[in-house]
């Protein structure tokens, strides 16, 4: 399964659950008057604005290679992600935090709080669904690497962002079912009020986190360890090469540039060379495909 794939059937899966939860929490909102769910309501269809940034990025970044931009689209993914932690930020987490601090000097009580707990408890089914539908796509490409580390290291921002925005949705509904079932037993809708202020907090925290990882993305990430790895011992592995001197990749989007120095093995010509080369960055292409740009330099020092 190529990683594109994976990102597309994880998208389409959230997108799916946040949008049948979107409309019940919000039907489910206007009953209650729940803050609480109402700020779960705006968070499930903040995310589903961002699922379709998401594909948007991932159709941008299949465009191909022309003058302005030599290097292809790839880093498209890598834009929208970004724009997608700033809508976490802004529109769920810092609404959330708005809507909490409004009513929480509220005196009334919450209207059929029983169906907001109903809806609550079918949303998080549905949302752990979509949760284990990201994970199983995961699972196919972090072969053996523990899930932390994985999303740590990935090159994979659409991923990461589903999985983020998955795990924030799952305790967001938590927190909110707990905050109304307090306000019930107790007859006290403070709980409500400090139920949305803490889904708008960890928001914030996992937008933060999902920032900070495309950040990187952005600026220029290497591909990942394995890859690396993988080129230096197929290069040092190559008859046509005595040395590699040095290796860089760059991680743009689903493709990698590549540039190598090495020094080549004796040839009496340079037509020899030049074949040497071509040999060289057409079985290096074979076995990484996602290598789509090669730049080979022959030279004697680093």
């Amino acid at each position: 399964m190529s990683h594109q794939d994976a990102s597309v059937k994880s998208i389409i899966f959230a997108l799916s659950a946040n949008l049948g939860i979107a409309i019940t929490k919000t039907v489910a909102a206007v009953i209650t008057g729940s803050g609480a769910m109402l700020a779960e309501s705006i968070h499930s269809y903040a995310d589903c604005g961002n699922q379709g940034l998401l594909f948007l990025g991932i159709k941008a970044a299949k465009k191909k290679p022309d003058v302005e931009h030599p290097l292809g689209y790839g880093k498209s993914t890598y834009f929208w992600s970004f724009i997608v932690a700033l809508m976490l930020f802004s529109l769920g987490g810092l609404f959330s935090i708005y809507e909490g601090i409004h009513k929480l000097h509220s005196t009334e009580e919450l209207n059929s709080p029983f169906i907001a707990i109903i809806v609550l408890s079918v949303s998080m089914l549905l949302e752990a669904a979509s949760l284990w539908g990201c994970i199983t796509q995961i699972n196919k490409l972090r072969h053996g690497v523990s899930l932390w580390q994985w999303l740590k290291n990935s090159r994979q921002s659409e991923l990461v962002v589903v999985f983020g925005e998955d795990v924030a949705a799952l305790f967001g509904l938590l927190f909110a079912l707990v905050a109304i079932i307090l306000s019930l037993v107790t007859g006290n809708p403070i709980y409500d009020s400090i139920g949305s202020i803490g889904i708008g907090v960890l928001l914030v925290i996992v937008s933060f986190f999902v920032a900070v990882k495309v950040k990187s993305l952005l600026i220029g990430q290497s591909a990942d360890e394995d890859i690396r790895l993988g080129i230096n011992d197929f290069l040092e592995k190559r008859p046509e090469i005595d040395q590699v001197l040095n290796v860089i990749t760059l991680q743009l989007g689903p493709q990698i540039m590549l540039t190598v120095k090495a020094k080549m093995t004796e040839t009496k010509s340079a037509e020899k060379l030049i074949n040497d080369i071509n040999v060289c960055e057409k079985e290096l292409k074979s076995l990484f495909p996602t290598v789509q740009w090669v730049f080979f330099e022959p030279d004697n020092v680093d």
